[in-house]
């Protein structure tokens, strides 16, 4: 049988939940059955109720929580967290999960096997507790020392393109010895910004430079990345319109047909501010499909709506009857995205595959 549009676009979506348990009538259930969804992103911390009472509070309750949404999957599926090590770590200690390492602890020390042999015990943890993507490792440079959300939080390996690639290939290595998929971030490169995209615009105009992309190329040919994230930064000398999640000259021309990326593409956040105040839901969604992203990645962390995963479907389905996307342009990432649960599972999405 062959996948529904409906289907299609449910596997292009990768949104979270509000709970440490969860039941038959949880919403997010109740979705994962309607919509087909492909992705769920765990959080610690709520943003909107300022708690640390979202999906993590022990690893017991956590292997619980993933075991129910498998569950109720009848289709490959990832559940994703952000697991960098230090400060950007959804798996803390005081939860009862072992200590880990910031990106530059890592570059100082400049050790790619110790890197390795942390990376694996990252890797090890998040495949006992049923996490299938990590969002990571950070390929960014660490340029702008004065940015508070890349640099200040210890998430650049360092500020030599080589040794960033370096320390990311052996992490990504490690994950994928345990059958854990990564995601490099944040393409074209968020290192030399002084903002951060979360609160609202970030133009890198006159401080992004090419060296950025050395640790894209690099990987890119020797088919080290399983997933790439683009970030939201403007940069007017590579599209004097659109932020770079938004942007077809940057995803389409310079990452597939400059650097030859035909992986998956997910956006960051739809819900941060350098979109949200800018463009709306509706029309980021536009934009970024047309660009070239395959996931849709809306956290539903920043602001938390029960429905976000229908209201997200059907933004999609009235966007393909109006024209504004068009279904060889869905068809094109359902490929990637079977592509690439094919490989991490050796399961196909559906009995019978697309050709």
């Amino acid at each position: 049988m062959m996948p529904t549009i409906q289907e299609k676009i449910g596997l292009m979506i990768q949104t979270g939940f509000r709970g440490f348990t969860l039941d038959g009538n949880d919403p997010v259930i109740v979705d994962i059955g309607k919509h087909h969804i492909g992705g769920i992103v765990l959080f610690d911390y709520d943003d909107v109720t300022k708690t640390f009472r979202r999906n993590i509070r022990s690893p017991e309750q956590l292997k619980s929580l993933t075991q129910s949404l498998r569950g109720h999957f009848s289709h490959p599926f990832v559940v994703s967290i952000d697991q960098e090590g230090g400060i950007v770590n959804r798996l803390k200690p005081a939860y009862g999960f072992p200590e880990t390492y910031s990106h530059k602890f890592l570059g100082e020390m400049n050790d790619t096997d110790f890197t390795y042999r942390h990376a694996s015990l990252i890797a090890k943890t998040l495949k006992e507790h049923g996490i299938t993507l990590n969002l990571a490792p950070v390929l960014d440079l660490a340029l702008n020392r004065e940015n508070k959300i890349i640099y200040g939080k210890e998430r650049c390996f360092s500020n030599d393109p080589e040794k960033v690639t370096d320390h990311a290939r052996a992490f990504i290595r490690a994950h994928r010895n345990h059958g854990v998929l990564t995601t490099v971030k944040h393409f074209p490169g968020h290192g030399s910004s002084a903002g951060d995209t979360h609160l609202g615009m970030v133009d890198v105009t006159g401080t992004w430079n090419e060296t950025e992309l050395i640790p894209y190329r690099t990987l890119i040919r020797e088919d080290m990345i399983d997933m790439l994230m683009t970030t939201h930064v403007f940069n007017r000398n590579l599209d004097p319109d659109y932020p770079a999640t938004l942007s077809r000259k940057i995803i389409t021309g310079i990452l597939r047909e400059q650097l030859r990326f035909d992986g998956v593409v997910m956006t960051d956040d739809l819900q941060m501010l350098a979109i949200k105040d800018h463009f709306g839901l509706e029309r980021a969604i536009e934009l970024a499909l047309n660009a070239g992203a395959d996931i849709i990645n809306v956290g539903n962390n920043m602001e938390y709506n029960e429905d976000i995963c229908g209201r997200i479907v059907g933004i999609m389905l009235d966007l393909i009857e109006k024209k504004k996307i068009s279904e060889e342009r869905i068809d094109e990432s359902f490929r990637r995205i079977e592509k690439l649960l094919f490989s991490a599972t050796g399961h196909p999405i559906f009995k019978k595959s697309m050709q």
